[in-house]
């Protein structure tokens, strides 16, 4: 079965841009009550996904207020951990290691553009459903 069963696609995803201020980024994850969002850059490539405890640590460290933060990019928020992507011709397999240890796993195409997430809840979702059967 291929990874593309599970994928929510990029137009149903909340995601920032790499050009995103600190602010920007924050405000959005504020109202859409994430906790981790993935990154793209200008050419709609996966570059990241970032946490709030990414954010925290990089404000905390640097002493920044609310008005810094719109003065920086994204960019400069190195994440304490990386989400991996997966290519869409991978099969579920490629996929069952990777969402075991993530919330979601990006999705890139065949050129590495993004083009959405699979989250662990339609995986889970999945297999219960199979197990049941």
């Amino acid at each position: 079965m291929n990874v593309l069963f599970f994928l929510t696609p990029k137009n149903n995803v909340e995601y920032l841009h790499d050009t995103f201020s600190v602010r920007q980024a924050l405000e959005k994850m504020e109202h859409h009550r994430y906790s981790s969002i993935p990154v793209i850059d200008k050419e709609g490539r996966y570059v990241e996904t970032l946490s709030t405890s990414d954010f925290l640590w990089f404000i905390k460290g640097k002493n920044l207020n609310l008005e810094m933060c719109e003065k920086i990019t994204i960019k400069e928020i190195q994440p304490y951990r990386s989400n991996i992507s997966i290519r869409i011709d991978k099969d579920v397999s490629d996929l069952i290691d990777l969402i075991v240890n993530q919330n979601f796993v990006p999705v890139e195409d065949d050129k590495g553009v993004f083009i959405g997430i699979i989250t662990r809840k339609s995986v889970m979702d999945y297999l219960a459903k199979k197990h049941k059967d």
